[in-house]
């Protein structure tokens, strides 16, 4: 190279404020200050351009503001196992089946009880004449000992256990939906007595549980 071409890189470094030969190969390299010399930048620090201080920021001695409380819960919910997820969604679904067992179950059971006393309530309703004819007879004297007695204790005790129950008796308080009154009477009900009461039982009713088998006949007074 010639001696006027080496004058010519000489004079384009000091156009451009020197050291732009640094930056061709063989050079040194500059240093970040040089390099912004070079450019007229202003120089910067090591550690970056200085970053303006934000509102509430405590560093800049403000006061601080605290984080909303949506993005700290969005915040850990991002920083969950996958596998959290999935558990949470298997014990909601384990939860709603098992609330959907337990209502099915107390179904199944009111109507398996329902079911039960409607077999029963037929079974009476078949066997009341045979039991009009157990309480006329107990009514005339005719069942106070003999065998005909014990077989009627037994049929009354074994279908007691089924929640057969035979009621009408003077002195309730007339209920007409259980009573069927058949006559209205005047008669002395009692001091005390405020309501409309039973004062002749015609013909008894029969019932399984709260099921009315059939209405107890009756008459019945008002009192005074």
């Amino acid at each position: 190279m010639s001696e006027d071409s080496h004058q010519a890189m000489a004079d384009g470094d000091d156009a451009f404020g020197g050291g732009v030969g640094d930056f061709l190969p063989g050079g040194a390299k500059p240093s970040r200050d040089q390099t912004a010399s070079a450019y007229g930048v202003g120089a910067t620090s090591s550690a970056g351009p200085a970053t303006p201080a934000r509102p509430n920021d405590p560093a800049a001695g403000q006061p601080a503001t605290a984080a909303p409380a949506g993005g700290s819960a969005a915040g850990e919910a991002q920083d969950l196992h996958p596998d959290t997820f999935l558990a949470a969604e298997r014990l909601t679904d384990l939860q709603r089946v098992q609330a959907e067992y337990v209502n099915y179950k107390k179904r199944v059971d009111r109507d398996r009880e329902a079911q039960r006393e409607l077999v029963i309530a037929s079974m009476i309703e078949s066997l009341i004449p045979v039991l009009d004819e157990i309480q006329l007879a107990r009514d005339h004297g005719e069942l106070q000992d003999g065998p005909f007695a014990k077989i009627a204790e037994k049929l009354e005790g074994i279908l007691g256990k089924y929640g057969v129950e035979r009621y009408g008796a003077v002195g309730e308080t007339f209920d007409p939906t259980v009573h069927d009154a058949m006559m209205h009477t005047v008669a002395e009900l009692g001091p005390g007595v405020s309501e409309t009461t039973v004062t002749q039982v015609m013909r008894p009713g029969y019932r399984v549980g709260e099921r009315i088998v059939r209405a107890a006949m009756v008459a019945v007074a008002d009192p005074a």
